[in-house]
């Protein structure tokens, strides 16, 4: 292993134990930053002290030919910055070859999102006479009403419901923990899930106190998720691109729509920064936009 990799491996142990961040996102920057270092060795570059910026603007010029997604490259930005800064700060390098860096300009799409009509739908899918129908019932209505991403509510547990407070307890990124109130429809469905279907999953594994399992009785993994989603998106014949966080967008979305502000919006998705939330806002004009189309005199 190269002097390169060494401190790569040494920052993934400073994101897991120091940052807090999932096993996920510490695989997405291990990619990341793996491919700059292969990067650096085609160019014969073994010490990040001789690195200069010409280089690093060949790396995303690279990226850029590789058609890569602005998102992509974005994230890969977002990586590189993390890791020159954590070089600095810990003296392996005199200078940051990004401090006068300019980042790639990244074009920021509008979430896809479902309107209150299409959820409803998606909602009415599940056969909740069968086991797994009535869990999938329940898990959508639970996604819905909370506006979990995807990691979190697989990650949910039984003992994360207050549901006589009408409340759950998150565990965001960073392990940030954070409380959502939670609707009486997503309380019934996931109680008569805990009474009926859970109960009957459990039996087939120990998977501890997760509460939404797999056929297997195994905890539920994201993948697991966007195949039950897409199902049922299918089913619904709903043409949209969706992905596994349509639904979170959609909770946000129509919060604003109804009147909910910025900032409380912001607190229930678990953003630490509120411009993170303000895309949402973009969305919503769009439909403020079709309501004064639609019904204004002169619209």
């Amino acid at each position: 292993m190269n002097h390169l990799n060494k401190l790569l491996d040494e920052y993934i142990v400073f994101l897991r134990v120091e940052k807090g961040l999932s096993r996920n996102s510490q695989n997405s920057y291990n990619i990341d930053l793996s491919r700059f270092i292969q990067f650096l060795e085609n160019y014969s570059i073994d010490d990040y002290d001789s690195l200069e910026s010409d280089v690093i603007l060949k790396y995303f010029t690279l990226l850029k030919n590789l058609e890569l997604s602005n998102r992509t490259i974005g994230r890969n930005f977002s990586a590189l910055r993390g890791f020159f800064k954590y070089l600095s700060s810990n003296d392996y390098i005199t200078s940051n070859p990004l401090a006068k860096f300019k980042p790639p300009k990244i074009e920021k799409k509008l979430p896809v999102v479902l309107t209150q009509n299409e959820i409803e739908k998606i909602l009415q899918g599940p056969n909740v006479k069968t086991i797994l129908g009535l869990r999938d019932r329940a898990m959508l209505e639970f996604s819905y009403a909370t506006g979990t991403r995807v990691s979190e509510l697989i990650n949910i547990k039984k003992t994360d419901l207050f549901f006589s407070d009408g409340i759950v307890r998150v565990l965001g990124k960073g392990s940030k923990e954070r409380f959502i109130p939670i609707g009486s429809h997503a309380i019934r469905w996931t109680e008569e899930y805990l009474v009926k279907s859970r109960i009957v999953l459990i039996k087939q594994s120990k998977s501890g106190n997760f509460l939404f399992l797999n056929n297997r009785g195994s905890k539920l993994t994201r993948m697991g998720f966007w195949k039950i989603f897409k199902s049922y998106i299918e089913k619904t014949n709903i043409k949209k691109s969706v992905h596994p966080h349509s639904i979170r967008h959609s909770f946000a979305t129509h919060l604003l729509e109804g009147g909910a502000d910025l900032r409380s919006v912001q607190e229930l998705l678990g953003h630490s920064d509120i411009s993170t939330t303000q895309i949402y806002t973009h969305i919503d004009r769009e439909f403020l936009k079709e309501v004064h189309k639609t019904f204004h005199p002169r619209g």
